[in-house]
C-alpha cells in the first residue's frame, strides 16, 4: 500500500464568468434588463477591464451575492477520509466521492501525516499498521466472498479501513461558497491536510478569476484582525480588541 500524494485539478468553470457576475450586479442597480445587456458584454462593447473594475468596487461595499452565479468544479485525489469528513461540512456544494463499497481496496493508498513522517519510529509503526489493515481487509473480503456475500464483500470489509485511506472526489462550489471555504480552510489553524488542498485550489482560482479571488484567503486578511479570539489566535494578526 503506497503513500498517496495530493493532486488538485480544475475540471470546469462557468463560461464568461466576469461578464455573468457583471450582468448580475448591473441588474441589481439598473432599470435595464440584463438579457439585453448580455450580447453587448459578450461582443466586447464593455471591456473586461471595465467589468472587473465595476465588480471590484461593488464587492468592496460588501454586496457579494451575485458571485453565486459562477461555479467551479475540481477533481482532487490523494486526500484522506479524515479530510473528506471535514470537506462535506461545507454544505453549499456538490460532491461525488469514490465509493469504498464498490471500489476494491485491497491495495489502498494512504495519507502519511508530516508529523508522523518526521519521526522515523512513528513512520515505521504507521506503515506497519497500514500493511496489516490491508491484509485484514483482504482476508475479510475472501472470507465474506466464500460465505456468500460475493460482490458485496467490499461493503463489509471496508469497515476496517482507516481514516488515512486515500480518497478521490469531484466537487463543485459557487464563488461565494469558495470564498467562505478559503476564509476558514486557508487559516493557519485549519487542519494541515485540508489547508494544503485549499491553498492549491486558491492558487488555481487566482489565475482563473482574479477579480474575485485575488484577495481571497484567510478571514483575518480580509478583516485585518484575528476573529479567533485570544485563546485560539495563531498570532499572525492582532486581536479585534
Amino acid at each position: 500500500m503506497p503513500e498517496s500524494r495530493l493532486e488538485v485539478k480544475l475540471l470546469s468553470g462557468t463560461p464568461s464568468a466576469v461578464s455573468l457576475i457583471y450582468a448580475a450586479f448591473r441588474q441589481c442597480y439598473s432599470p435595464g434588463f440584463a438579457g439585453e445587456l448580455w450580447p453587448q458584454l459578450l461582443s466586447g462593447d464593455v471591456s473586461q477591464e471595465k467589468q472587473a473594475d465595476f465588480i471590484g468596487k461593488i464587492l468592496e461595499s460588501g454586496h457579494d451575492s451575485p458571485v453565486e452565479h459562477v461555479c467551479y468544479t475540481f477533481a482532487v485525489q490523494g486526500i484522506s477520509r479524515a479530510l473528506t469528513h471535514q470537506l462535506v461540512r461545507h454544505r453549499i456544494a456538490s460532491y461525488s466521492q469514490q465509493s469504498q463499497r464498490y471500489v476494491d481496496a485491497q491495495d489502498f493508498q494512504y495519507i502519511l501525516p508530516p508529523a508522523i513522517a518526521a519521526v522515523p519510529e512513528a513512520k515505521q509503526r504507521f506503515e506497519q499498521f497500514m500493511g496489516e489493515v490491508g491484509r485484514v481487509y483482504s482476508d475479510l473480503q475472501s472470507m465474506l466472498t466464500k460465505s456468500g456475500r460475493g460482490a458485496k464483500a467490499n461493503e463489509d470489509a471496508r469497515f476496517v479501513l482507516p481514516q488515512a485511506a486515500e480518497s478521490k472526489v469531484v466537487m463543485t462550489m459557487n464563488c461565494r461558497s469558495l470564498i467562505h471555504f478559503f476564509e476558514l480552510r486557508c487559516c493557519r489553524r485549519a487542519q494541515w491536510e485540508i489547508r494544503k488542498m485549499a491553498w492549491k485550489m486558491l492558487k488555481i482560482l487566482r489565475m482563473e478569476l482574479p477579480v474575485i479571488f485575488s484577495k481571497a484567503g484567510p478571514r483575518c486578511e480580509r478583516l485585518s484582525y484575528c476573529p479567533e479570539g485570544k485563546k485560539f489566535t495563531c498570532g499572525k494578526m492582532p486581536l479585534k480588541s
